[in-house]
């Protein structure tokens, strides 16, 4: 099965741009997920098998249920050590952009990304890329940044040396951003993936318990609580969803990724088309983050863009407001009655 994405240009471009590199830098978005710490992780270790010796610095803490991942201890956290950070962006030749359109996703780490004299390289499959970049490889089309990775190793003929220390968080990127291969999911191309990183001997199942099967006590009364007393269905309009306040998330001692994954449960309801979640930052006032599900045609992408400041996937999409709650619950009225034809459709 032909699997490529580079041209032959772009083939001899990255090559050589890797060859030439002494310091390189992999960077992913804030509050990585899944699929942006799964790539940063295979790509340096396809990095390391070429003799290069690349850092990978990431703009804050991944939620805990990534932290059994091979080589995480690796990872450079900015928010952190920011000077370390600075000076190591000041004297890259190369940085790669992983699993990001635009600068701002690495907030508080923009500047010191911007700045750089290294070239940048993206690799991402979010839609409108806007990152400065030598060269852009971008595919909104794809699953995930980490089938990206994947392409892009096996078209450099890299793969074949590669062990499970590469198989293992590609597979648990391209899992998560598809929520166990249950949406944006359906090309055979994704299964010939999997079916050649089962060659490097990974367990797939403990994958998915690691990641699944791996809360606190704390996080499974949460999403009881959410799910019995926060849930607002809109059964007419075939959506969902709930808010979560700075006081619940404390009485539930809310850690990073205790969250992850709740806005997917609504979808459950019978006829459900979207579920949006609410969620009130832990540490500033006036920020609300939001997520949103959605299931065949309906493009929750395209309602975070109009009203909550963000973007995404068709399927699975983000945003924040600017304010308080109860704006944002206004906010979500408004949302859900603007599409109120397309969702009772």
């Amino acid at each position: 099965m032909n699997i490529d994405i580079l041209t032959n240009d772009q083939v001899a471009q990255l090559s050589h741009l890797i060859s030439d590199a002494g310091n390189i830098i992999i960077t992913c978005h804030k509050s990585p997920d899944g699929d942006a710490i799964g790539a940063s992780l295979g790509w340096a270790d396809y990095l390391r098998s070429l003799g290069k010796e690349p850092t990978i610095i990431i703009p804050d803490q991944y939620p805990d249920f990534l932290s059994w991942m091979p080589n995480t201890e690796k990872i450079v956290r900015y928010d952190k050590h920011h000077e370390k950070c600075d000076m190591l962006f000041k004297i890259a030749d190369l940085v790669f952009c992983l699993d990001y359109n635009t600068p701002s996703r690495v907030e508080e780490m923009e500047q010191a990304l911007i700045n750089s004299p290294a070239p940048k390289v993206l690799i991402d499959h979010h839609l409108d890329p806007d990152v400065p970049a030598v060269l852009s490889i971008s595919h909104p089309d794809l699953s995930s940044t980490c089938e990206l990775v994947f392409r892009i190793v096996w078209q450099l003929d890299g793969f074949q040396q590669l062990t499970k220390q590469f198989a293992i968080p590609i597979y648990c990127g391209m899992m998560t951003d598809t929520g166990g291969f249950l949406y944006n999911s359906t090309r055979s191309e994704i299964y010939f993936i999997i079916g050649e990183l089962l060659t490097k001997r990974i367990d797939k199942d403990k994958i998915y318990r690691n990641v699944y099967h791996n809360y606190s006590e704390d996080r499974i009364r949460l999403m009881g609580y959410v799910m019995y007393e926060k849930l607002v269905y809109l059964s007419e309009s075939h959506a969902a969803y709930y808010t979560l306040t700075r006081e619940e998330l404390k009485r539930f001692h809310f850690t990073k990724g205790d969250a992850e994954g709740l806005v997917n449960i609504p979808q459950q309801i019978k006829g459900l088309k979207l579920s949006i979640s609410l969620r009130e930052d832990t540490d500033k006032s006036n920020i609300v983050w939001v997520s949103l599900r959605s299931v065949d045609d309906f493009p929750c992408n395209k309602m975070a863009e109009e009203f909550f400041n963000g973007g995404g996937h068709l399927n699975a999409s983000g945003g924040r407001i600017n304010g308080t709650m109860e704006e944002a619950i206004a906010t979500v009225n408004r949302a859900i009655s603007a599409y109120d034809a397309l969702l009772k459709k």
